[in-house]
């Protein structure tokens, strides 16, 4: 006897045995047993999910006439009346089944219409199964939509396709449509044990969550590669060779890249590649399980605990929640990044190896610094604790300075006016035009709080020809106006605004600037403090305090800065947002309670389109 794949041979013959699809099952069931039938049904689905081993099943359902030849319609078909054998073995003379890739057009389908009319020869129902239906041509679905709209009471129609996005909708419309999703990995892992056990196959944990993962969804897929992966083995399923197989990276190297990766180990990461290379390993395989444990690594850390979708038999959950403690969260969703856009550089490198290489060496470099950060200072380097110190109580600004600090400038406050245009209708021609208090009450939304918050900053005039400096007070002279607002936070704030927006520093650099909060100014050294290790390079250190020397050289400084890990109160991106949605509430109050615009929506019906009032832009120099 020929041998029979295991696709075929353990294709589900009732609605009992289907797997993965039990939101489908139990509506068709329910159908049969109320005999609320419809006349179409379309399935849709990936490839190797069901799609036309539902339709087999719901024929014989409709056709099946028992054990003893008098059953009915049934949500459990026997199996064993010739109805069901037929059907079963592909010969049932009133179920037809017609591959629309192969026979898409009009004529094609014209003639299964003539079909139609006749009654069944020897069932109850005919039916009439369509695969691949987004595959007909516009011409043949036009012309099954009368007979799929109104066909006679013993015809049913069931179609099914992977691309239900191609069938018009006048087709969709006319059918009962259901959705076969995806199986999730541990559904197919826990099938394939059933029918290895049933095979006296004798199988490897591992080597079965390996076919499970290359199924990507598809019961005939993880079969059809069970198959392969048996005799391959000769007649055994061993982790070494299904993963051989597959071509499949052992993850014990996607953990040492990433420890190495974690540890900012450069030799490890190199020569770890090396082996991948010497062992033939793919290079996109890599990085698909480097980002799939990434993915694992980010949900534990997000939701500590979660087992981030494995059975606690698997023994990657252990290394992997390692390492999602040792990694930063950050970090670990910059490497899942890098990780992603990498697979879609291979084809562009001289060889995959070459660009395997250069993503590791990228994630390396984007790699926060280590234990210690030094200060790239002329004269010399300032050590800095790598962890905050949360139990030290905030310094008092009081006791850190003398009588005054350095002079920071800040930037003069051009005068604004914003732009007001109306278009009134004909029927409004005469009346008054707005308040005249419309445009101040505009212009009034726009100062930022800081300013008025902390007056001993305040810009200079505008007609000043060059930037004037003003000198940040003493600690003791301004009181903290609030909690978690630094007293040199406005002069920072100031500072940062204006080398935003002349350019002179960007990307890491920026975001340094924009995220870190001042703290005190001893000695020429500026000590920041940020919330995050990753904004706390080298580099972007080294290029801020460049900025700042020349933001600060006419007024003689040249600060050298540090920068501390710890929370962070008061920022120049927290008072920018601040500021920026302060404006937004002024603006939308403004517009909101002008007479004439409550007058177009009394009189008028006028509405304001949510979303649409926006505050003008800010000066040069000032918060965005």
């Amino acid at each position: 006897m020929s041998y029979l794949v295991l696709a075929r041979k353990y294709r589900p013959r009732n609605f009992s045995e289907m797997v993965g699809q039990s939101h489908v099952v139990q509506a068709l069931s329910n159908a049969l047993g109320t005999q609320r039938l419809h006349h179409a049904y379309l399935f849709t689905g990936t490839r190797g999910v069901g799609k036309t081993t539902i339709s087999r099943i719901l024929a014989k359902s409709l056709n099946c006439l028992g054990t003893d030849g008098q059953g009915g319609i049934t949500a459990t078909p026997c199996g064993v009346c010739q109805a069901c054998t037929d059907i079963d073995s592909g010969r049932f003379v009133d179920y037809t089944e017609l591959d629309a890739a192969s026979n898409r057009g009009v004529d094609e389908i014209a003639q299964l219409l003539e079909q139609a009319v006749y009654k069944p020869v020897v069932g109850r129902f005919k039916v009439f199964m369509i695969d691949e239906v987004h595959m007909l041509t516009n011409t043949a679905f036009n012309a099954m939509l009368k007979t799929l709209e109104e066909p006679p009471e013993y015809l049913k129609f069931v179609l099914a396709t992977t691309d239900p996005q191609k069938v018009p909708a006048t087709v969709l419309s006319r059918c009962l449509q259901f959705n076969l999703r995806p199986m999730a990995p541990e559904t197919i892992l826990e099938h394939l044990g059933q029918v290895l056990q049933t095979e006296n196959v004798a199988s490897e944990p591992q080597a079965l969550r390996l076919l499970a993962r290359a199924a990507r969804g598809s019961m005939r897929d993880a079969l059809s590669l069970t198959d392969q992966a048996i005799a391959f083995g000769s007649g055994q399923l061993q982790e070494a060779s299904v993963r051989q197989m597959l071509g499949s990276v052992d993850r014990s190297y996607v953990f040492q890249l990433l420890d190495a990766l974690a540890r900012g180990d450069g030799k490890s990461v190199v020569e770890t590649s090396e082996v991948l290379r010497l062992n033939g390993l793919s290079a996109a395989s890599t990085l698909e399980e480097m980002a799939t444990v990434l993915q694992r690594m980010a949900v534990l850390q997000a939701v500590p605990g979660i087992g981030a979708g494995d059975d606690d038999s698997d023994p990657e959950i252990a290394a992997t929640a390692r390492l999602a403690q040792t990694m930063p969260a950050d970090e670990t969703q910059l490497l899942y990044s890098l990780c992603l856009h990498g697979r879609a550089e291979l084809g562009l490198a001289p060889d995959d190896y070459a660009a395997l290489t250069m993503v590791l060496l990228r994630l390396l470099a984007f790699k926060p610094s280590g234990a210690t950060t030094a200060t790239a200072a002329a004269g010399g380097a300032v050590e800095l604790p790598k962890k905050p110190q949360p139990d030290r109580a905030p310094v008092a600004v009081a006791a850190a300075r003398p009588a005054a600090a350095p002079a920071v400038p800040v930037p003069p406050a051009p005068a604004t006016r914003p732009i007001v245009e109306q278009n009134r209708p004909p029927a409004l021609a005469g009346r008054a035009p707005p308040a005249p208090d419309f445009v101040a009450k505009m212009e009034a939304s726009m100062p930022p709080p800081w300013e008025d918050a902390f007056p001993s900053v305040a810009p200079a005039p505008a007609s000043a020809p060059a930037e004037p400096a003003v000198a940040v007070p003493a600690p003791l002279a301004v009181p903290v106006p609030a909690a978690g607002i630094s007293p040199l936070g406005d002069a920072w704030t100031a500072l940062v605004n204006r080398m935003v927006a002349a350019e002179m520093i960007g990307a890491l650099a920026r975001e340094l600037a924009l995220q870190s909060e001042l703290r005190s100014q001893a000695d020429g050294v500026w000590m920041l403090r940020v919330e995050r290790e990753s904004l706390n390079q080298p580099a972007a250190r080294e290029k801020l305090q460049l900025a700042l020397q020349a933001a600060l050289q006419d007024s003689g400084q040249a600060p050298r800065l540090a920068v501390e890990l710890g929370p962070v109160g008061d920022s120049p991106a927290r008072r920018n947002t601040a500021a920026a949605q302060e404006r937004q509430r002024q603006a939308e109050e403004t517009i909101h309670n002008d007479p004439f615009v409550q007058d177009m929506v009394r009189e008028w019906g006028a509405k304001i389109v949510p979303g649409s009032i926006k505050p003008l832009a800010p000066a040069a120099g000032k918060p965005i």
